[in-house]
């Protein structure tokens, strides 16, 4: 067995957006041979399941896209025909999908299993995260509890962990980390309502954070922006 075939496989759950695309990187860097998810949930912001395979082969990653339409439970700006903000929010906002990372996690534990992988990672984060739920420690511990008790693996004593290697960044950190490993911001799309061609609002919740982390990073955000004054101001 070469050592590469050695490497310890891992299931990395990625969006198109800034964070998934730095873990994926961070995830290469620990030497783990990865194999990326994405899942197409009825978003509507379509334009980052193009942007997760720009990603994913730029770091010559293989992708494959489930498909799970949320759109059938709706209650999210993202799969209902409710508006999405375009001022900062408290509390828990509209933009929340009920069960996405639940689901989504579900769905990489099972592929998981299937490759014999020993880690999943998310890139989920409590610091500059938009108040969701399912991004906070105590969901992916009480998630890793269940892995444990819910696989073939767990109960024939194996181990398969959850990755949270951005849970404690701030986006600046994340940004900064990121560029360290090479990752081309550029190729990735975080706007809650990107158009076609992935250019980002400038408004919402999301690129209001990104914006800000690159500012905060002290490096040129390379956001491509669907309004110009967006851009430059």
């Amino acid at each position: 067995m070469s050592s590469a075939d050695a490497r310890p496989k891992a299931v990395v759950l990625v969006s198109g957006g800034l964070d998934s695309a730095t873990t994926l990187a961070m995830a290469q860097s620990q030497g783990f041979e990865c194999f990326a998810l994405a899942v197409d949930y009825g978003q509507r912001h379509r334009s980052e399941l193009a942007a997760a395979g720009r990603v994913t082969k730029g770091l010559g990653v293989p992708l494959k896209i489930v498909s799970v339409d949320l759109r059938e439970i709706g209650g999210s700006a993202l799969t209902a025909d409710i508006d999405v903000p375009l001022e900062g929010t408290t509390g828990i906002p509209v933009t929340y999908v009920p069960a996405r990372n639940t689901i989504m996690l579900s769905l990489a534990l099972g592929q998981a299993e299937v490759l014999c992988a020993q880690a999943i990672f998310i890139g989920v984060n409590a610091v500059d995260y938009s108040g969701y739920p399912d991004c906070r420690p105590e969901f992916i511990n009480a998630y890793q509890t269940m892995a444990r008790l819910a696989t073939k693996v767990g109960v024939e004593g194996g181990e398969l962990t959850i990755h949270t290697p951005l849970i404690n960044l701030s986006k600046a950190e994340i940004i900064r980390r990121g560029t360290g490993l090479g990752v081309d911001y550029s190729q990735t799309v975080s706007c809650y309502q990107a158009d076609s061609e992935g250019r980002a609002c400038g408004r919402c919740d999301s690129c209001r954070i990104r914006r800000e982390g690159f500012e905060a990073a002290q490096i040129a955000d390379p956001t491509r922006y669907a309004q110009p004054e967006v851009e430059t101001g």
